[in-house]
């Protein structure tokens, strides 16, 4: 694949994962992304994961046409990036290995080898010149891990993002890019907010035609699309108007209470509902809803004088990737002793602006019309 009159993409797809990070589903599998720029010096951008070593030093050999790289830039030290760092150094034994100083320390880890004698250590405003295109680094601490490092292309304007603006599936799939980078976007890197702010702040600076990241397809065009979309998601903004609806149900009052609500939602002209079963839907896909909507309703039972698993599940995904700006409302049920409201505030009082809806539901059992008139207040409420 061309990229540019210089780079070329060399990464690869996977369709024998079925699960990303041993949790995300991937139905339409994985890339693995990694470039090379051909000029008077030859970079390789960052390798493939471990099962495909062999196709990626093949591609690599038929974009060289017998030439040899000078160096790998190890830009993420995650091993479905990483870990053909000692192929890459046994096969190619000249080239120099470029990378922060942690990603050195990371290696060491790894392989049991810093590459002491033949590394670059690069930090925020270094660069290196290969002939036309000169490469500078950009430091993204905690996007999503400490070592990581991007680059900038000043030649071709090209900004090689590691994990930033991926997304799930191969790249020989058609899906919507929005969808699985937003489920990827929350799933992976969405505890560190004010640390993507700071790269967005970096990245404005630079004249950008091409984001190159080590997921997803490569983006050329409509650039401030996808710019837009991750300020709106680092600073935890409201992307779509609407409310989601998140429930577990045990015997099913609690699941009609959920969809009533939404019938009720709809009617009165909310323009968006979406209703996730806790226990049947991938809850990757719930909190990426989670973080979209700027309403959210929890409806649970009460569960061992507590609250079913999987709603507990969800909300501590809520509360660890920062969960923040939204409304929220509550559906409780128990049949004696109902706590699962108690329950699930207490678990979101370290969240920040949260403003919960002064009706909270409750169920004794199975809906009554008391509890049915409290859906109708609470409809009333979140559209009010």
């Amino acid at each position: 694949m061309k990229i540019t009159d210089s780079i070329r993409y060399v990464g690869v797809n996977d369709h024998e994962i079925d699960l990303f990070e041993g949790q995300y589903i991937v139905p339409n599998g994985m890339a693995y992304n990694s470039y090379v720029i051909l000029d008077r010096e030859i970079a390789v951008m960052d390798s493939v994961d471990r099962r495909f070593g062999g196709e990626w030093v093949e591609k690599l050999r038929a974009e060289l046409g017998g030439r040899e790289p000078d160096y790998l830039v190890v830009q993420h030290m995650e091993p479905d990036h990483s870990a053909n760092i000692v192929l890459f150094s046994e096969t190619w034994p000249k080239a120099k290995i470029v990378a922060s100083a942690k990603a050195f320390a990371m290696m060491k880890n790894f392989f049991g080898t810093d590459f002491a004698d033949r590394r670059i250590i690069v930090g925020e405003g270094d660069s290196l010149t290969l002939g036309e295109h000169t490469l500078r680094f950009l430091t993204a601490p905690m996007v999503h891990w400490p070592e990581v490092i991007m680059t900038y292309d000043e030649k071709d304007g090209v900004l090689f993002s590691a994990d930033a603006f991926g997304k799930f599936g191969a790249l020989d799939t058609e899906e919507d890019w929005a969808c699985e980078a937003r489920r990827y976007y929350f799933g992976i890197v969405g505890k560190y907010g004010a640390q993507v702010q700071a790269l967005l702040k970096k990245a404005a600076a630079l004249e950008i035609r091409t984001i190159c990241p080590l997921h997803g397809p490569i983006l050329t065009e409509n650039l401030g699309y996808y710019l837009d979309l991750y300020q709106t998601w680092s600073a935890y903004g409201v992307e779509t108007e609407g409310v989601v609806i998140a429930y577990t149900s045990v015997y099913g009052h609690t699941e009609e209470a959920a969809k009533l609500l939404a019938e009720k939602l709809l009617e009165k002209g909310c323009p968006k509902v979406a209703v996730n079963d806790l226990a049947r839907c991938d809850m990757a896909e719930a909190v990426e809803d989670a973080f979209r909507y700027g309403k959210i309703v929890l409806a649970t039972t009460t569960y061992n004088a507590e609250i079913f698993p999987f709603m507990r599940e969800f909300i501590q995904h809520l509360t660890e990737r920062g969960y923040r700006n939204r409304t929220v409302g509550l559906i409780e049920n128990g049949s004696w002793a109902p706590t699962a409201a108690k329950v699930m505030k207490g678990m979101l009082e370290g969240c920040k602006n949260l403003t919960f809806t002064e009706t909270t539901v409750r169920i004794n059992s199975a809906l009554s019309a008391e509890s049915r008139q409290q859906l109708e207040q609470l409809a009333e409420e979140l559209l009010g």
